[in-house]
């Protein structure tokens, strides 16, 4: 076997564990991945096997300590934090080489999750500053945007998350009925709560909500769900592969990305961004400083603070077609003249053939 990818956190229905995935395989790797999740929703040609455990603080420290021992790669790659301190540990006393996949500024990412105060924030603080020192000890770090750590790495490659074009379905003709989508993590500091409220004065809109509902929401969700009149014309469908989530982008009309204003946030550019773009979706972006400027410059969607501000440009495409249509094509024209996914994955897939052969 090559190359083990190994996520103590992440379900095998990652996007950007696909799109790594592909990457190396398309470049005639072979590949096992050990993760959460369903042999049904892993990478076409991968060998899956389920990490142990559920989704508790025990059960992932469990597979932080046993997942290094199982993995059969020459090399591996890590996409949990936590997982890599104890994978770099092990890894060496096996003779295996680690490539440490950062997908974001852990540290900062911290404010985002309320879970993350008090004693249990503290220990999340040290466990991630531990991480982002292992990642910058790993034969190869690869980081999923320019500015997230660590910043001196022995190798460091960045590999953002561009489109993989084989996992996404084009919007192609709009739906009769007007239809918006988010696909991603499902919770409030991601816009879910923003969403809901706009979809109760957007009369006229269906929304498609595809991601897994964070846990401190799942209550809110039931609750609105059971109460709000706007109940039938939002649409939970749960965490699914990538070209599974992908397909509702056909026939839909804009896609949302509403992400607060956090640290990190403000930092990056959503991945979703990006592959609204590229399906060719209108996007409405809360008005963070990257994604701002990309919306401005490739005039591919629109920037909205508040619910009313977004259900006024819903409203405003709904009654202008015309406009909204424009958007869409520069949506896709600007994705098509400027994201080269595929030379940064292919960049990626080579790392680490170099590292086999090193």
């Amino acid at each position: 076997m090559d190359v083990s990818l190994i996520s103590s956190a992440d379900n095998v229905t990652d996007a950007r564990l696909h799109r790594l995935s592909g990457a190396l395989m398309r470049n005639g790797l072979s590949l096992e991945i050990r993760a959460l999740g369903n042999s049904a929703d892993a990478p076409s040609g991968a060998e899956f096997h389920r990490a142990p455990g559920g989704r508790g603080f025990a059960d992932r420290i469990i597979r932080d300590l046993l997942l290094p021992f199982a993995t059969k790669g020459k090399v591996v790659i890590v996409v949990a934090p936590d997982l890599l301190v104890t994978t770099k540990i092990i890894a060496a006393l096996r003779r295996q080489k680690v490539v440490a996949d950062v997908h974001e500024d852990y540290v900062e990412l911290l404010r985002d999750r309320a879970w993350a105060r008090g004693l249990m924030g503290k220990v999340a603080k040290v466990v991630a500053k531990m991480a982002t020192s292992a990642a910058a000890k790993s034969e190869l770090t690869t980081v999923a945007d320019i500015h997230v750590p660590p910043l001196n790495a022995r190798e460091r490659l960045v590999i953002r998350n561009l489109p993989d074009l084989s996992l996404l379905t084009p919007s192609g003709s709009r739906d009769t009925q007007p239809r918006a989508i988010y696909i991603g993590d499902v919770r409030t500091s991601r816009g879910l709560r923003m969403i809901l409220a706009v979809a109760e004065i957007s009369p006229e809109w269906i929304f498609d909500i595809i991601g897994q509902v964070a846990p401190l929401d799942a209550d809110f969700v039931a609750d609105w769900v059971a109460t709000s009149p706007a109940a039938n014309r939002v649409r939970f469908h749960g965490k699914l592969a990538p070209a599974t989530s992908w397909a509702f982008a056909e026939g839909a009309w804009v896609g949302l990305s509403l992400l607060e204003a956090t640290p990190a946030f403000r930092a990056a550019i959503p991945s979703k961004l990006y592959e609204y773009m590229a399906a060719g979706l209108a996007t409405i972006s809360t008005s963070l400083p990257r994604s701002q400027a990309l919306l401005e410059e490739s005039a591919a969607g629109s920037c909205a603070d508040s619910v009313e501000a977004v259900a006024e440009v819903l409203d405003h495409w709904l009654h202008n077609q015309h406009e909204l249509d424009d958007v869409r094509e520069n949506a896709a024209r600007w994705a098509g003249q400027h994201f080269d996914g595929a030379g940064e994955y292919q960049a990626f897939a080579s790392a680490v053939t170099r590292l086999l052969q090193a």
